[in-house]
């Protein structure tokens, strides 16, 4: 599958011409190694693969044994793999690195070495007991790799033609039209059920079958269980506690984590580690509430009040509706045509957190209560600022509709009181695209340009 992450791959050999390893960090099942491989297959003489899920211990203690003799290391590799090595023409990888993080503190000797080009990929990266007791090294440049965005995956369905004119109806800001906005939707409500996990859109492509994706889904979703269990160093009973409510979390009207429905007695500065541990593993994303929309979004933090969506939406809806085990037919068809009356706002929230993490955002939103001034009560679901900060009108907030009809009292009490800090305020919603007010009314497809 063709994948927008190959192009930093590209850039990066171009580049570094072998001063630096690559670091890619994923979720699991996100489709590293398919990506590492299929570049290495396409841009080297050879390459070997190192897979530390099941290396045995010979080549685990060759990174232990001979890191000063390296021509002795690559010998045994070479002969090992049955992969004959070229100076500056060849790439090892090393698959899901965070197995055996000696290999990956060998790295700094290995770029200093320089015969060779080096990619890493792994998930829960971050886990502090897969950083426990080695040097991290500085010849590491990091690139996380998301699940498939809208673009990814109209191109998995033979679909190049639909995004460039999204592209343009966004930059020229006028409609799609109604005939070619129908058919945006059409294939978005796909994306958004389907999700963006490879194998799972590979199911999809295949069989044109709700139901075996979300098998698909489900087999994912039981890989995260499994890894909180063995890597979350105690905290397991927790961590799993916060996934699992997730679901219900997002399905009320303000969507913020609540840990009183978890445990009455609990607090977030006991709990905000599980949230991080969560956030590092790429399973959820986590949205923090920014305390004064100003151009520093992040130094208002509060970090005691978030909102935990999931990473793709397509499995969060099979982590929804799990009821039988497996999201029936029925619910998949409301989905599709958009006639599911409860629960579609999470969804849609969920989806615009997916995809503007995707596009290079952090997530942010606003919320303030007053009992005495009725002006200052709103809820603004993200905050997004500008590429280039200035002094003034940096911060653009945003509403996610799902409906037809809704008010807008928030956004528009917000634009009065936060006038000098404000940017454009955007509406994502259904319907095309329409400029009123002073408001931009975006379809939800085009949030990805944002």
């Amino acid at each position: 599958m063709k994948r927008k992450i190959y192009n930093k791959l590209l850039e990066w050999k171009n580049t570094s011409n072998g001063d630096t390893a690559l670091l890619i960090d994923g979720a699991r099942r996100v489709g590293k190694s398919y990506i590492a491989e299929n570049f290495a297959r396409e841009n080297y003489k050879t390459y070997i693969l190192i897979d530390f899920n099941k290396a045995n211990n010979d080549v685990c203690d060759l990174f232990v044994n001979y890191l000063d003799d390296l021509d002795t290391l690559f010998m045994y590799l070479s002969s090992f793999y049955n992969k004959k090595l070229y100076k500056r023409e060849s790439l090892i990888i090393f698959y899901e690195v965070q197995m055996f993080p000696k290999a990956r503190a060998a790295i700094k000797y290995l770029v200093a070495d320089g015969r060779y080009d080096y990619i890493e990929t792994g998930s829960l990266m971050a886990i502090r007991k897969n950083v426990k007791d080695i040097t991290i090294p500085s010849e590491e440049r990091h690139i996380r790799m998301y699940p498939m965005d809208f673009e990814e995956f109209l191109w998995a369905m033979d679909n190049e033609m639909l995004m460039p004119v999204i592209r343009d109806c966004f930059e020229k800001r006028k409609p799609m039209g109604q005939m070619l906005h129908r058919r945006a939707m059409d294939y978005f409500r796909q994306y958004m059920i389907v999700g963006g996990m490879p194998q799972a859109v590979s199911k999809y492509i295949k069989t044109r079958d709700f139901e075996a994706v979300d098998t698909t889904k489900r087999d994912i979703l039981t890989l995260y269980r499994e890894d909180i269990m063995k890597h979350s160093d105690g905290n397991e009973l927790e961590i799993e506690a916060i996934f699992d409510e997730i679901p219900a979390q997002l399905s009320k009207h303000e969507k913020k984590f609540r840990l009183s429905d978890i445990n009455p007695s609990a607090r977030m500065r006991e709990y905000k580690q599980r949230f991080y541990w969560l956030d590092d593993a790429m399973i959820v994303n986590t949205c923090y509430n920014s305390a004064d929309p100003n151009v520093g979004l992040k130094m208002n933090m509060e970090r005691k009040t978030l909102k935990c969506y999931m990473a793709d939406t397509g499995l969060l809806i099979s982590h929804a509706f799990d009821e039988n085990g497996i999201v029936s037919k029925e619910i998949y068809k409301k989905l599709l045509f958009d006639k599911l009356s409860v629960n579609s706002g999470m969804i849609m929230e969920n989806i615009v957190a997916q995809m503007l993490v995707s596009s290079g955002h952090k997530l942010y939103f606003f919320s303030k209560s007053s009992r005495e001034n009725a002006e200052d009560r709103m809820e603004i679901d993200f905050l997004i600022a500008k590429s280039k900060i200035r002094s003034k009108h940096d911060i653009s907030p945003i509403e996610v509709k799902s409906g037809d009809r809704y008010t807008l009292s928030s956004i528009e009490k917000f634009m009065k009181k936060y006038k000098e800090q404000a940017n454009t305020p955007y509406v994502l919603h259904t319907k095309d695209f329409k400029e009123d007010n002073g408001i931009v009314y975006l379809p939800i497809y085009m949030t990805m340009l944002l």
